[in-house]
């Protein structure tokens, strides 16, 4: 999805903390510093609140699925074994508790929020186009259901490997490769013109 939407998408996101930071910050919350917390809480608020809004579409709920998934890294720091990184380890999760959120809701929630996201700093024309793009693209990513969101969402707006995928949601890598090939089927489908291109 090589687009300017995603590159622009990109250039809004927050730096990341590194691994080294990840490593000093679980440290001390495994010593119970909540600073230590507050800072990783911090760090992961946006780039883990845009996967949850891409899987959930209810700002409340996402806020609530947030707040529970760094409960548990609060109270259970020590599940944390170093085998992959710490951002996978979040995420998955986020993912799971996210999947529980889904499961509850009676109906699929309609994404509001898909034509008021943030646009590029272009010229009017620009804009314009790049708001009808972006309002496609996440209409079309809405579709799919939460286990193909959340692959399309962590492998394009999250940089994150069909490896450390398969972590977060528990699966066979072969699985996210499957999810992966029917969600860009379903967006090339959804998506005319040049903007099949981008998937």
């Amino acid at each position: 999805m090589g687009g300017n939407v995603v590159v622009n998408d990109r250039q809004r996101q927050v730096p990341r903390s590194s691994a080294q930071d990840d490593a000093r910050l679980i440290s001390r919350i495994r010593a119970r510093d909540l600073r230590g917390f507050e800072e990783l809480y911090r760090n992961y608020h946006p780039r883990l609140t845009r996967f949850l809004i891409s899987l959930i579409h209810r700002p409340q709920l996402v806020e609530e699925v947030f707040n529970d998934t760094m409960m548990v890294v609060w109270e259970r720091p020590d599940s944390y074994g170093g085998a992959s990184k710490l951002s996978t380890w979040i995420f998955a999760i986020a993912y799971r508790k996210a999947m529980k959120a889904v499961r509850r809701q009676d109906q699929p929630i309609e994404d509001r929020d898909s034509e008021t996201r943030a646009s590029p700093d272009d010229g009017p024309d620009q804009q314009l186009h790049q708001q009808w793009a972006q309002t496609a693209l996440f209409s079309a990513i809405g579709e799919l259901s939460p286990d193909h969101r959340a692959v399309v969402n962590l492998t394009y707006f999250q940089e994150v490997s069909y490896r450390e995928i398969a972590e977060i949601m528990d699966c066979p890598v072969d699985t996210v490769k499957s999810r992966m090939f029917h969600a860009r089927r379903h967006l090339k489908r959804k998506l005319a013109g040049e903007l099949a291109d981008w998937v």
